[in-house]
């Protein structure tokens, strides 16, 4: 039987066949699509001819076209909808994929023909793109370690490969100690309709009666916003601040410490001082210092706003006849009790007029007005029945479909976030 994730994709803008792809059709997908890729990069540095811009820089952006597509599937899947058999396979995938990304990043043959094009860049009569592109592709290969040789370059693949493991169990723990952690409700006081419909509605989730409170941020938020309960506010804050750090299985305190012990030494082994160097350096800022001095630029002011804030809202908190200082999960309950005080500003009385349907009309609307942007709404298989799709075009031309996701769930990693299913591809078809 053919694997979906391999075969040509017949649905309606090649989106992957969401409805046939089984769990186990993932690891030999993979194991594949390596191969694939091993044999076109292998092609690659065995060319006889010299290296050209074609046979090397664009070669190598069509080598692993068939990984990037299982890849985009599985971890799609594996942040929105995870599962105990994705989670396993995660962890399993990510020392392979750290350990293929060095065979590609070391292999000698492959970086001297790039080198070979970087040395020519101002005599090949290259064009901005590839220029560019040219650039990219040197400065991944050496800040990955290419130019080591012997043993950094050895100890530097265990440390790489360590990483990808380290922050997949990571991440992992989280969503664990996310999925575990409930607090039932009995007490429903000062909470708006829509924080007690979702409390509802994450216990229908969880097999639970009546209403409770998880670690997801879109009902935990709220319920600290809200809820006039001061020691529930004490137990889900405490709860919510303890991700990864409870003990047993899922603390993530040894593994954080091991993270930033390999991403110095991985570091020290590139040639940067530090880590926070060695990362800032593709990066807008530049350099720790230039971040440190944007950072210090805001911290005076924002500190003095900060205290003088606190001072209202404790004396808020002693006027409702509580003794002791402003603690941490009396922060966001205050807050909005002042912004009513001082603005008459009523956050849940602005819901109705900022539902799902009209955020997302207006997110559309603004995009195109500023991009030209048209959206179809269409009716398409996906993954979950929460996950909606449109077409995307631009006087009339199809530029993409975007999958919209917007609910909380036990399966889904929290927080607001985006990614890419299939990246834009224009090299061969």
């Amino acid at each position: 039987m053919t694997n979906p994730l391999l075969a040509e994709w017949q649905a309606d803008f090649n989106l992957p066949p969401f409805a046939q792809i089984n769990d186990a059709d993932f690891a030999p997908a993979f194991e594949a699509a390596m191969q694939a890729g091993r044999a076109a990069y292998a092609a690659i540095a065995g060319n006889p001819a010299p290296p050209t811009f074609a046979n090397t820089i664009e070669a190598m952006e069509q080598a692993d076209h068939l990984l990037d597509r299982v890849a985009g599937v599985f971890f799609n899947l594996s942040g929105s909808d995870s599962n105990p058999a994705r989670e396993a396979l995660q962890r399993d995938l990510s020392p392979q994929l750290s350990g293929y990304s060095s065979e590609i990043v070391n292999n000698r043959a492959l970086f001297d023909r790039i080198e070979a094009l970087w040395s020519a860049r101002d005599s090949l009569d290259l064009t901005d793109e590839q220029a560019r592109v040219l650039m990219l592709y040197r400065r991944m290969f050496v800040r990955a370690g290419a130019a080591l040789k012997g043993g950094d370059a050895a100890r530097l693949t265990e440390v790489k490969s360590r990483l990808a493991t380290l922050g997949t169990q990571f991440t992992q723990n989280l969503l664990a100690d996310e999925r575990e952690w409930m607090m039932p409700l009995d007490d429903l006081a000062g909470l708006p309709d829509f924080v007690i419909a979702s409390a509802k509605a994450a216990a229908i989730e969880r097999g639970r009666d009546g209403h409770v409170v998880t670690l997801n941020r879109s009902l935990i938020v709220p319920f600290l916003q809200f809820s006039t309960r001061r020691d529930l506010r004490e137990k889900a804050y405490e709860a919510w601040t303890a991700r990864g750090a409870n003990g047993g299985t899922t603390d993530n305190r040894a593994i954080a410490a091991e993270v930033l012990a390999l991403r110095s030494e991985r570091a020290s082994l590139l040639g940067y001082e530090t880590f926070a160097r060695y990362k800032l350096e593709t990066e807008m800022a530049g350099t720790p210092d230039a971040v440190r001095d944007l950072l210090m630029q805001v911290w005076e002011p924002a500190r003095a706003k900060a205290v003088a804030d606190a001072e209202k809202l404790e004396a808020m908190l002693h006027a409702d006849g509580h003794t002791g200082p402003l603690e941490p999960w009396d922060w966001r309950f205050y807050a909005d009790k002042l912004r009513r005080a001082e603005h008459d500003l009523d956050e849940a009385a602005l819901k109705p007029y900022l539902s799902l349907e009209a955020m997302i009309a207006a997110a559309f609307d603004c995009a195109h007005r500023l991009f030209g942007l048209e959206f179809r709404a269409l009716d398409v298989p996906l993954y979950h029945p929460d996950a909606r799709a449109w077409e995307v075009t631009r006087d009339g031309r199809h530029m993409a479909v975007f999958i919209g996701d917007y609910f909380a769930r036990s399966s889904k990693r929290s927080g607001a976030w985006c990614s890419t299913m299939r990246s834009q591809r224009k090299l061969g078809g």
